[in-house]
């Protein structure tokens, strides 16, 4: 079987290092480019003694290889839409991890769905994925509860994470809000402070933690009048996200163009 060539986008930072390290001891996967800005001081540094690994002969790089199956994105909105225009150009499959996208951003990748293959998630891990299929099962048995389920989202990320909530935690809102009210999906709330006066029943609540390393942690509760369903998924490593991501670029190699999800990758 022939190795699926693939790129690294973000290839420097903690994520696109360990997807570095994890890709080239995977004998289906042939890593081929590893990508980060023209500005990151490592460019040109073997890619492999970057992520801790033995060397891999291949220098860290503002531009990608022409030869690819895949390219792998994890990187920020502004980087991830480049590359993502690039793929959609070269009709190259891609597997988009960021998150933090504006409306208008999140509509561009959709169209450039239209001509290449894309898995995107905000989150490559199958207990994230698992646990949204939960979570969804448990916003429909609730959805007619007859005093009503609150529904508060609590997520802890690094220091280091710019947006809030993170993309997870608001796709763990979408797909709850669809399965308790598809024709009228409840408002997101995102923390309170002030009195803001009695929980009305109809909102998801989000609340973001940002403390030291926590690759990512996060908690759905779906709270009734003398009982609390709490689902709970944490991280202990980023492994969990590279291995899912390594996963997709298996997957949507040599797919027709569309948009697929972790859950299509899963078979969830």
């Amino acid at each position: 079987m022939t190795p699926i060539r693939i790129a690294i986008h973000g290839a420097a930072g903690r994520m696109g290092r360990r997807l570095v390290a994890l890709a080239s001891a995977d004998p289906q996967l042939q890593l081929v480019s590893a990508v980060d800005s023209a500005t990151h001081p490592a460019i040109g540094q073997d890619a492999g003694l970057l992520a801790g690994v033995q060397p891999l002969g291949i220098p860290l790089s503002s531009t990608v290889a022409s030869d690819l199956d895949v390219v792998i994105d994890f990187s920020v909105p502004a980087a991830a839409l480049q590359i993502a225009r690039t793929c959609a150009e070269r009709r190259i499959p891609l597997v988009l991890s960021t998150t933090g996208f504006e409306p208008e951003d999140r509509a561009q990748i959709v169209a450039w769905g239209q001509q290449i293959p894309i898995v995107w998630s905000p989150s490559m891990s199958m207990a994230v994925n698992l646990t949204m299929k939960l979570a969804a099962l448990a916003a429909q048995v609730l959805k007619d509860y007859p005093q009503g389920a609150d529904v508060e989202i609590i997520e802890r990320h690094h220091r280091m994470k710019e947006d809030a909530p993170s993309g997870t935690a608001l796709k763990f809102g979408e797909i709850i809000a669809k399965q308790l009210n598809p024709e009228s999906p409840p408002p997101f709330v995102h923390g309170r402070s002030g009195r803001p006066g009695q929980r009305p029943r109809n909102e998801i609540g989000f609340h973001a933690v940002r403390i030291g390393d926590n690759p990512g942690e996060h908690t759905i509760v779906f709270g009734m009048m003398g009982e609390t369903i709490e689902l709970t998924v944490k991280a202990s490593n980023r492994d969990c996200y590279a291995i899912g991501a390594l996963a997709a670029a298996k997957f949507v190699a040599g797919k027709s163009p569309g948009m697929y999800a972790m859950a299509d990758v899963l078979g969830l």
